[in-house]
């Protein structure tokens, strides 16, 4: 069964494109809430008595600890595995950077680092780390970085510094066995 939400009637095709209610990601997925509210008792009894077990996780071929391309994941299906795991999910859409400051700047805004965030990569890491430690036990990550830039003032060998940041992260995470799990795209 898919997941997409198709319109038949030209009525709710053309008030889901309205403008002026939102963006089209928040009204898609109001309809599919109501969708899903929509479903008959008996397939939400089928649902609660079979809970998704590890074996179904979306994770379940994905390392705890890993920097890998989203590819097949969408951004939402990471974002309700985060959330069915108790773990943290940070989001940072980065296709209007240009620059490494802009990048290190949108990233710091988007996970709410502190307002003293030295933007740059060292202060990344400590922010990644060892200022989310000391702040005391962690239940796991899942981070999404899309549409990293491919721009003069941020090349391919910026892309994979920033991206060695988030496995140097990933790596002592490890260390404390906590999973942190990073997706990324391209523009």
């Amino acid at each position: 069964m898919s997941d997409n939400i198709y319109a038949h009637d030209h009525s709710v095709a053309s008030d889901l494109f309205a403008t002026g209610d939102g963006n089209l990601f928040q009204r898609v997925w109001q309809l599919r809430m109501t969708e899903h509210d929509n479903r008959s008792d008996e397939e939400t009894r089928r649902e609660e008595s079979h809970p998704q077990d590890v074996s179904e996780s979306l994770f379940a071929t994905v390392r705890p600890n890993i920097v890998q391309s989203i590819r097949a994941f969408r951004v939402q299906d990471l974002a309700d595995e985060a959330n069915r795991l108790g773990q943290h999910f940070l989001y940072a859409y980065l296709g209007q950077a240009q620059s490494k400051q802009e990048v290190l700047e949108t990233i710091a805004t988007s996970f709410f680092f502190p307002k003293h965030f030295g933007k740059n990569y060292n202060a990344l890491f400590d922010s990644l780390t060892d200022l989310v430690h000391k702040a005391g036990s962690q239940p796991g990550f899942v981070i999404v970085l899309e549409q990293l830039p491919i721009a003069q003032k941020f090349d391919k060998e910026g892309r994979e510094v920033l991206l060695d940041v988030f496995r140097d992260a990933a790596e002592f995470w490890a260390e404390r066995r906590v999973a942190f799990r990073v997706f990324y795209s391209f523009v």
